[in-house]
C-alpha cells in the first residue's frame, strides 16, 4: 500500500492526541512530547540523522539570517524532493509533518522560532533512539 505510512502516521498522531498545528502553537511539554513520540519511528521506518540535517541546516541558517516568509514556505518542495529521493517511510512521514508545521508557522516569527525548536527536539530524540 503506498500510502500505508500516512496513514500509519495519522493513527498515531490521533492516538496520542497529537497536532502538529498546536505543537507549533504553544511550544513546551507539547513540543517535547511529540518530538520524543515522533523521532523513534521515523528512525525505524529509514529516515536517517544525514537526512534530517541536510534540511536543518537550511532552517538554522533562515534562523541566523532573520525569518523570511518566502523562503520558508519554499522548504515545503525540498522537503518532498528529499522524501521522493530517499523513497523510505520515514522520510514520507519526516517530510508530512514538517510540512503540516510549516503550514501552522504560515508567516508569524514567533511561530517560526517553536518549528526550529521542534524540529532541533526532533533531530536530538532521533539521535537517541540510535539514528545514524
Amino acid at each position: 500500500m503506498a500510502q500505508q505510512w500516512l496513514q500509519e502516521l495519522d493513527d498515531f498522531l490521533e492516538k496520542d492526541k497529537i497536532e502538529i498545528a498546536q505543537v507549533i502553537e504553544n511550544g513546551g511539554k507539547l513540543l517535547v512530547k511529540a518530538a520524543e513520540s515522533l523521532a523513534p519511528g521515523f528512525k525505524r521506518r529509514g529516515l536517517t540523522t544525514s537526512q534530517i540535517r541536510n534540511v536543518f541546516g537550511t532552517v538554522k541558517k533562515m534562523e541566523i539570517n532573520g525569518f523570511n516568509a518566502h523562503e520558508f514556505i519554499l522548504l515545503k518542495p525540498k522537503l518532498a524532493y528529499a522524501a521522493a529521493r530517499a523513497n523510505t517511510d520515514g522520510t514520507h512521514a519526516f517530510a508530512e509533518v514538517l510540512t503540516r508545521a510549516i503550514e501552522a508557522v504560515d508567516e508569524d516569527e514567533t511561530k517560526f522560532a517553536r518549528f526550529v525548536d521542534f524540529f532541533e527536539a526532533i533531530l536530538a530524540y532521533h539521535k537517541a533512539a540510535g539514528g545514524k
